[in-house]
């Protein structure tokens, strides 16, 4: 079993974990990948055997576009994880991507859960952290071969008012 180092924590990702295997191999060459379901078509995130609309265990790595926007956001000002200290405070996102909105229902949509990160892959500023920002997927590429998709701030303009956490 392969084993990573990400910011002092240890990553086990066993070799032939089917479940995983296709998203890094994604990763690797910077796409991001969700599950699409062999028998309904839709797409999803949730990282279990079963499609959640119809109860298919059938499906296959898919990449997607990689682009959406912040759905809602926490900003971490005290860490549990050691390796996250200098971070503090930092956002974790989730964004809500491009593909299938509105699918299969109203109001659903294709929601993953990331770090936002700037250029430098530090965690990106507080007060530029909004929901409804535009944000695109960027790959950190770690010198131990493991490759972990991000989210950054696109500068595409929103499609809606941002609306921002009150302080």
């Amino acid at each position: 079993m392969p084993t990573y180092e990400y910011r002092g924590l240890i990553l086990n990702i066993p070799e032939f974990d089917q479940e995983h295997a296709g998203y890094f191999e994604y990763a690797r060459r910077h796409q991001l990948a969700v599950k699409r379901c062999l028998d309904c078509g839709l797409l999803r995130w949730e990282p279990g055997p079963s499609c959640p609309f119809c109860t298919s265990l059938r499906w296959e790595w898919t990449p997607v576009s990689g682009r959406g926007e912040i759905y809602s956001y926490q900003i971490v000002y005290h860490t549990v994880l050691p390796g996250f200290r200098d971070w503090v405070p930092y956002p974790i996102v989730l964004v809500e991507l491009d593909e299938q909105r509105g699918v299969p229902t109203p109001g659903y949509g294709l929601r993953i859960t990331a770090n936002l990160v700037d250029e430098h892959f530090r965690p990106e500023r507080e007060e530029r952290v909004a929901i409804g920002a535009r944000v695109e997927a960027v790959f950190m590429d770690l010198p131990n071969g493991l490759t972990l998709p991000q989210f950054t701030l696109s500068g595409e303009p929103p499609r809606t008012p941002l609306w921002r956490h009150k302080e």
